[in-house]
């Protein structure tokens, strides 16, 4: 098990960034404005069994590195609740509004949603939380299991990081089907 008080937050602010960056190059089909799901354990992150070791500062560290990193590339965070939530996100009212979601009526906290959920919904400048959206691309901390939030057809992308701390890291983007039978062309 990992200890907070000697973890090197650079490491994790660095590992994070990166990965969010390769990612983001990879999502060809992801345009500026999409969502970005991200699902984070941050019990995992510490080494320590997923809703067993919650971390309010991780997920605060967790949320203000990848906002910018998104921001830069124009795309909206939405942050998965766990289970105790049904799996709810965090995002900014204007998206909900935006994509017409349907806001439900609940406020994540440390051990009914998760640190990073909480921590969105502080730093978020006007939170809401949805209970079903489509991302186009996304990131799993911890095996927090966003597919249900981000479109179909899923592609599971490997990156040079593949440990955020402790946890493991799946990412995944989305690609439109591919329709048609032998004849037809596809453009990637």
């Amino acid at each position: 098990m990992m200890n907070n008080a000697i973890f090197d937050h650079d490491i994790l602010r660095r590992d994070l960034a990166t990965a969010a960056e390769e990612l983001i190059l990879e999502a060809h089909n992801s345009r500026p404005g999409d969502l970005f799901v991200l699902g984070c354990s941050t019990s995992e992150i510490l080494g320590v069994q997923i809703g067993k070791g919650s971390s309010e500062e991780i997920g605060e560290l967790i949320i203000e590195t990848l906002l910018p990193v998104l921001q830069r590339h124009g795309f909206n965070l939405a942050v998965q609740g766990c289970e105790h939530i049904n799996r709810s996100l965090v995002v900014e009212r204007k998206i909900m509004l935006r994509d017409r979601l349907e806001e439900v009526n609940v406020i994540p906290a440390l051990h009914a949603g998760g640190a990073c959920s909480v921590a969105a919904y502080r730093q978020f400048v006007d939170p809401v939380m949805v209970e079903h959206l489509q991302a186009s691309l996304g990131m799993d901390i911890g095996d927090t299991e966003i597919g249900m939030h981000v479109r179909f057809v899923q592609r599971p992308v490997r990156l040079s990081i593949s440990r955020i701390g402790e946890a493991r890291l799946t990412s995944l983007i989305y690609r439109p089907k591919l329709v048609g039978g032998e004849r037809a062309i596809h453009y990637r």
